[in-house]
């Protein structure tokens, strides 16, 4: 099974994906911010990065900025999740490198499990 970072400052949210995930055998990484994000996609270095855009501190945009930027892990696929569905968002995060822009509103959490399992194949 795969390390998967998650950063998202929603406490719900998060501990709902976590929870899922984890019953599934993954194991999982937090961060509720983005300085906190890149400093754990740096220690940890997972599978994947599941990141939503608007977090206190620096925003998701500039973490993959920064996790793209960095040798180590600038090949670790980054899902982006969020609230931000309009079409420049979407544009500007796969142009900055996300494997998927995942619209909060448009998928169940069941949803968004079969989009990561779909990237970590």
């Amino acid at each position: 099974m795969a390390k998967i970072l998650i950063v998202e400052d929603d406490k719900f949210l998060r501990e709902l994906i976590v929870q899922k995930l984890a019953s599934e055998g993954h194991e999982i990484v937090e961060a509720v911010d983005g300085e906190e994000g890149v400093r754990k996609i740096k220690e940890e270095v997972p599978q994947l990065v599941l990141l939503d855009i608007i977090l206190p501190g620096i925003d998701g945009f500039e973490v993959l900025r920064q996790i793209k930027a960095e040798p180590t892990t600038a090949n670790v696929p980054v899902l982006i999740l969020s609230n931000l569905g309009q079409q420049e968002d979407v544009e500007k995060g796969l142009q900055l490198g996300a494997a998927d822009y995942i619209i909060k509103a448009h998928f169940t959490p069941g949803e968004i499990i079969e989009k990561i399992n779909t990237v970590l194949k």
